[in-house]
């Protein structure tokens, strides 16, 4: 029987498979092997040694994402650095380590438990298993949301460059970037737009945090300002750009940011959401599955042109240009209505 010929269950069988596969990535990344592995090939007992666990384990571990191509055992069974692992050391540019580790949390593991009960609550998870918001959850948990920040800034080191290549930037001389987290994405434009200047603007305990990263070297350009972007955004920008913040939250909240923005827009301005667009019909997309984590987490959703048609009028803006990029995300763009 050909792959093509499989029974069905075989194929859901690979299909279910594929939170094993996700969680021993996640482990692999969390012990720091990839890392480790950075100055030459080492066997299974001497990673045990470095790491503080034991040989036989990590074998099992390193045998398994071996062979699903992150690692390769050699014949003397010393393990080396593979492309695919390589991404998920600290040093990579860009790197998905923060990223992995963060699937493999619990909170992660128990949101994902709950979806079949978002589902029928159109709730959020972790509203339902820890009391509260998961922003919230981050605030409470600073470890946890260190880990979330990381990863959103590998993000941002694939997809920030895959904007600032898109996008023409030309003729904007200033840039609010909203919800900018450690400002990478902002760092990004600024890079390549020396006629620039920005704003980033979070919340304060994570504007903090991004003081001496990203925008280090743009001080020049760049203000730092806090505060909650559903009441209040920085006034008399050219431009105001979030990436992954609509996909957090449904309409009736987007809309608080997105009317906020057209109060505070320079005349003829812009507002560029970066964010996924959910492909018609129903061929495979990640963007699918990207849009239950939103369901589950924040209680948001990725969205279609036309939801992103509806919910940008709803805020007093235009649609007028979706500009895909290289990766998944692409620039919707919008102008005062």
């Amino acid at each position: 029987m050909t792959e093509a010929q499989a029974p069905p269950h075989a194929a859901v069988l690979e299909l279910l498979g594929g939170a094993y596969i996700a969680g021993a990535v996640a482990a692999l990344a969390e012990l720091g092997v990839p890392d480790l592995l950075e100055g030459g090939p080492k066997s299974a007992k001497e990673l045990a040694a470095e790491i503080g666990a034991k040989a036989d384990p990590l074998y099992r571990l390193m045998r398994a994402t071996t062979s699903v191509g992150v690692l390769m055992e050699g014949p003397d069974g010393k393990f080396s650095q593979t492309p695919m692992s390589a991404v998920l050391c600290k040093t990579a540019r860009p790197s998905l380590r923060g990223y992995a580790r963060m699937a493999g949390r619990d909170w992660h593991h128990r949101g994902w438990a709950q979806l079949a009960d978002c589902v029928r609550t159109g709730g959020q998870a972790l509203e339902a298993i820890y009391g509260v918001h998961i922003f919230e959850y981050f605030q409470q948990n600073r470890a946890e949301a260190e880990i979330f920040d990381d990863s959103m800034t590998g993000l941002s080191s694939i997809d920030g460059p895959a904007v600032a290549d898109a996008y023409n930037f030309e003729g904007i001389h200033s840039i609010v970037d909203v919800g900018g987290g450690h400002g990478s994405l902002l760092a990004t434009i600024l890079e390549r737009n020396p006629q620039m200047k920005g704003t980033l603007y979070d919340v304060a305990y994570v504007v903090e945090g991004a003081r001496n990263r990203a925008l280090k070297n743009f001080t020049d350009r760049c203000e730092f300002a806090s505060g909650d972007m559903f009441a209040s955004v920085p006034t008399g920008t050219d431009a105001y750009i979030m990436k992954h913040i609509i996909h957090d939250w449904p309409d009736e909240l987007c809309v608080k940011i997105l009317k906020v923005c057209r109060a505070g827009v320079n005349p003829g301005g812009k507002l560029l959401v970066v964010d996924c667009v959910v492909p018609p019909g129903n061929d495979f997309s990640p963007i699918k599955f990207l849009d239950l984590q939103m369901l589950i987490f924040p209680s948001g959703r990725e969205r279609t042109e036309a939801e992103f048609r509806d919910v940008l009028a709803a805020g007093g803006w235009k649609l007028t240009r979706i500009v895909p990029t290289a990766a998944m995300d692409s620039v919707v763009e919008a102008l005062p209505a």
